[in-house]
């Protein structure tokens, strides 16, 4: 079994949504732990509303593609999201595997560690609450080390929503 670390996101009712997108996963893997959730502005796209972002963890023993196109696509799916070829379109729900042990895979499908961990502080700081010690596969190099102090103190966490999300999950 390894621990996958999973983005979670939304900018379309995602206090609903991220909740039912992690119920529905909690179902299948149990989550294991919780990061902290933040508010961010929607990236290139200033007139969108905000988005919740956050990092949950499961132990997963299976291959990452199937994690991704047989769990959470259907779940996001599920919960409205159309994939169009706008990157940076509103979205109810956004799942992303963004570590899975010590995994290293460079495919157009899937790509891990996922390479958004270094430029979205809010990833990492998720990530860095779950695991402090946090190595990133294929480098020595500790994602603490690689992530600045200005970064993750710019973060505006979004206390209330974390704390729903505990006490339904019961994390």
């Amino acid at each position: 079994m390894r621990d996958c670390y999973i983005s979670a996101a939304g900018n379309i009712r995602p206090e609903e949504n991220i909740l039912e997108a992690l119920l529905q996963l909690h179902k299948l893997f149990p989550i294991r732990a919780l990061s902290g959730f933040y508010r961010t502005a929607a990236i290139g796209r200033p007139e969108q509303p905000d988005y919740l972002n956050g990092v949950v963890s499961i132990l997963y023993d299976g291959d990452p593609k199937g994690l991704k196109f047989e769990v959470l696509r259907p779940i996001e799916a599920a919960l409205g999201r159309q994939r169009s070829g706008d990157s940076y379109a509103a979205r109810p729900v956004d799942l992303d595997i963004l570590l899975c042990g010590d995994l290293v895979i460079d495919d157009p499908e899937l790509q891990l560690p996922d390479p958004d961990i270094l430029q979205r502080p809010f990833l990492a700081a998720g990530l860095l609450e779950l695991n402090a010690d946090l190595v990133m596969p294929g480098t020595a190099s500790a994602l603490k080390t690689l992530i600045t102090k200005v970064q993750l103190e710019s973060l505006e966490r979004d206390t209330p929503f974390t704390k729903t999300l505990h006490e339904r999950l019961s994390i």
